[in-house]
């Protein structure tokens, strides 16, 4: 059985003849109508070798022909090219009001490239609820957030290498300069070449099931005989704020039942530790809270969003910095479990080096020669 694939042409007006175009079957009606190969290029507005070879190139991929090749009569359609014909406008016609409703969805998708009020910002980051909350706040006002949610380092490598606009990420509150966390992200981000945005700040703690039986009160925890961790995958965000615990703890990976496992998001840590395939997890509260689980917090973080300096200007980040200073984008992020809409600076165009400080500089010393 042959397949169908389907295709759509962007022009200023609608056709007016059939719900989905194809070549084949304009080319069928053109030699029915018209009686010739000539005619009908004519009438296509196509050169007469460009429909024969056309028609003999369909006859080859079908593997049945099409016309009927008496020379000196009236050019025919053969009985299976009259089929063709059939088949194609009972299609039409019983799938009309669907093929209808897929022009007018495509129509109004593509619409927004011609609205010059609208914006689209290709967002890499790492998972987070209040994203997709911002997501679906932005849309009705013109923005429209293409977010792709990967591990931190993944995200800022991919806005390192052109693939998308602006990366997001997070990390402790106030992250030491010889942590884990400065390790993971110096060599990734530049002063004077990144901005550093504000965007929520949030808490991050151990995801565990309802009235948590295990009893599990903190990272020391993980390592107790029969309880299973689930875990991010290396390279997030989260994965790296577990080292960073584990490590002021005191405890090592091997001694963690779970600690090679991993999970794409927060949601889905949480839906392993629901369906008991996992007793705790490190996520946040929102994820937490969704499944109807238990939550142990641990540590407040910030969330960032990156950009390159000179994308700064551009309309769609200026657009993405004017929602999130808005009001009613501080009401949303208050309304998420775990999220502090007044700590998080969302909007606000902040010091690489003050709010992440890893870089230090060597002084040159007095009356060197520079030159």
């Amino acid at each position: 059985m042959h397949k169908v694939e389907l295709s759509y042409l962007l022009t200023p007006q609608r056709g007016k003849n059939a719900l989905i175009r194809n070549p084949l079957m304009d080319l069928l009606h053109a030699v029915r109508e018209h009686g010739s190969i000539s005619k009908a290029a004519k009438a296509l507005e196509l050169s007469y070798r460009h429909v024969w070879g056309a028609l003999k190139g369909w006859e080859q991929t079908l593997g049945r022909t099409l016309i009927v090749w008496d020379k000196g009569q009236r050019a025919r359609l053969t009985e299976f090219g009259e089929k063709l014909l059939w088949a194609e406008r009972q299609a039409q016609a019983r799938l009309a009001p669907q093929i209808e409703a897929l022009r007018g969805d495509i129509e109004r998708a593509f619409s927004t490239a011609f609205d010059d009020n609208a914006h689209v910002l290709t967002l890499y980051a790492s998972h987070d609820a209040a994203l997709s909350a911002l997501r679906d706040q932005a849309s009705p006002r013109g923005l429209h957030l293409d977010i792709r949610f990967m591990g931190s380092v993944d995200a800022i490598a991919a806005l390192n290498a052109g693939r998308c606009m602006m990366a997001g990420f997070h990390t402790l509150d106030q992250p030491g300069s010889h942590s884990i966390t400065a390790q993971t992200y110096r060599n990734l981000l530049k002063p004077g070449l990144h901005k550093l945005i504000g965007f929520a700040h949030r808490t991050q703690g151990l995801i565990v099931a309802k009235n948590n039986p295990k009893g599990i009160a903190g990272v020391a925890d993980l390592a107790k005989p029969g309880v299973r961790y689930v875990n991010r995958a290396e390279g997030t965000g989260t994965r790296v704020l577990l080292d960073e615990l584990m490590a002021g703890a005191g405890i090592a990976a091997s001694g963690i039942h779970g600690y090679q496992s991993q999970e794409p998001s927060h949601a889905a840590v949480a839906q392993a530790i629901a369906s008991n395939a996992a007793d705790a997890g490190l996520g946040i509260e929102a994820a937490a809270r969704e499944k109807g689980l238990g939550f142990i917090p641990l540590a407040q973080e910030r969330y960032h969003l990156v950009c390159l300096k000179s994308e700064l200007p551009t309309p769609q980040v200026q657009a993405l910095l004017k929602e999130l200073q808005s009001r009613e984008w501080q009401t949303t992020l208050e309304g998420l479990p775990g999220y502090s809409g007044n700590l998080a600076q969302s909007g606000k165009v902040l010091s690489l080096r003050a709010t992440l400080p890893w870089w230090t500089y060597r002084k040159e010393k007095p009356g060197k020669n520079l030159s």
